[in-house]
């Protein structure tokens, strides 16, 4: 901006003192340049810094969407700052974007969902706790969990199922509790799950395929009896009575009568499922029983593979039951194919696991194996598996049915949990 004045100056100096009007009109030629060019410097810079200004005031309320132009002496900054608005606001999408993936994830969970600050007032809840409290969101928020009465919930251990009275519902809940922190103070995180109702739901599917098998086995049994009846008054209403009326009675009184033997059988075994005792354990060494129970099968040479003792907590008379049922299983099938069957236990990581292989046709084609009373043999009860089942599972363990990989036919597996050292 002085270069205007120092050209004058260097002017005066080589042509000496010039005249009135000559020094006007070398100050004219100085100052009017030197305006121009401090009023051009001044835009220069000072814009700029407007725009920054405008930039900053933006990011600072929020606005992620304004850009300068880059340029000037200020073209950096103004750079980094449109990068960092473009930062901001894609971090902006995704939190909004992940805030409603939170959002619809809570309101979708049956589990109530609450978040208590440090001062243990009620800052988010899910459709699910609103339900539980049986109160509006706006209600609710900003009250303290001990007049919600869930302070005593807050304060128990977490990971337990306790009774409790909610006022949307009472039951059974299983009441889960961590800690949070949010802008360096704590908070609480309460889940509560209703297990109650997992377990009516649970037990709604048990009746219903329980009902499907007693009514199918019972409504077949009827249905044979009833005709059978309705046969036998035709032959007697007969006049005259046939010759072999006796013959055509007998049988069929026979056939009522083993039905009704079979049915009585039936429902026998529903008693002793139902009657299982808990078991008795002691010690046992699978390399004894399990020789033992192939020793009593007479139908099929039941093929043992010897293995080394191995020790486990079991009742042995119910533990015997459930591997007979297993063979009796493994042998029916092989017999249909004249294959033969194996039994063998080894130890799987923290549990002892039996096997009974066979070479039969393979499992049939139902996921109802388990389920009580259902059986795919003819004159079959249907409580065999559901009784190794319950055995199993009473000690602690579980069984399993699967097909070979290597050749036709399946293995039963059933397994206990070893005893820690």
């Amino acid at each position: 901006m002085a270069l205007p004045a120092l050209l004058g100056v260097g002017g005066l100096l080589l042509a000496g003192v010039p005249e009135r009007a000559l020094c006007w009109l070398l100050a004219v030629a100085v100052v009017v340049p030197t305006a121009l060019i401090a009023r051009w410097q001044h835009r220069r810079v000072v814009y700029p810094l407007y725009t920054l200004a405008g930039l900053l005031e933006a990011l600072r309320e929020g606005d992620y969407s304004m850009r300068g132009v880059q340029g000037g002496v200020l073209g950096d900054a103004i750079y980094d700052i449109n990068a960092l608005a473009d930062r901001l606001q894609k971090e902006r999408l995704q939190f909004e974007d992940s805030a409603r993936l939170l959002g619809k994830t809570l309101a979708a969970l049956d589990s109530a969902v609450l978040v208590f600050d440090h001062d243990a007032r009620l800052r988010l809840l899910n459709p699910a706790a609103q339900r539980l409290l049986a109160g509006e969101r706006h209600a609710l928020i900003g009250r303290r969990a001990g007049e919600l009465e869930l302070d005593a919930l807050l304060a128990a251990p977490s990971a337990q199922v306790v009774r409790h009275t909610f006022p949307g519902r009472s039951g059974r809940f299983d009441i889960r509790h961590a800690p949070l922190r949010n802008e360096g103070r704590s908070g609480r995180l309460l889940v509560i799950n209703d297990v109650g109702r997992v377990l009516r739901e649970e037990e709604r599917q048990a009746w219903q395929r329980l009902l499907r098998v007693l009514g199918h086995e019972v409504n077949n049994s009827l249905a044979s009896i009833h005709s059978l009846a309705g046969t036998l008054a035709t032959v007697i209403a007969r006049e005259p009575l046939a010759e072999d009326w006796r013959e055509d009675a007998r049988g069929g009184l026979q056939v009522i009568g083993n039905r009704a033997e079979s049915l009585a059988r039936f429902l026998a075994g529903y008693s002793r499922l139902a009657a299982l005792p808990p078991p008795q354990k002691r010690e046992l060494d699978l390399a004894t029983l399990v020789p033992a129970v192939a020793r009593l099968e007479q139908r099929l040479a039941v093929q043992v593979e010897a293995g080394a003792p191995l020790q486990v907590q079991a009742d042995p008379d119910q533990l015997e039951q459930a591997l007979i049922n297993l063979l009796r299983n493994a042998v029916e099938a092989s017999l249909a194919t004249a294959g033969q069957v194996i039994m063998r236990w080894r130890i799987e990581g923290e549990r002892a696991v039996i096997d009974v292989l066979d070479d039969g046709p393979g499992l049939p084609g139902s996921d109802n194996l388990f389920v009580p009373f259902f059986t795919t043999k003819p004159g079959g009860s249907g409580i065999g598996l559901a009784l190794v089942r319950q055995i199993a599972e009473a000690h602690e363990g579980g069984v399993s049915l699967s097909a070979r990989g290597d050749t036709p036919g399946a293995v039963a597996q059933l397994w206990l949990p070893l005893e820690s050292p």
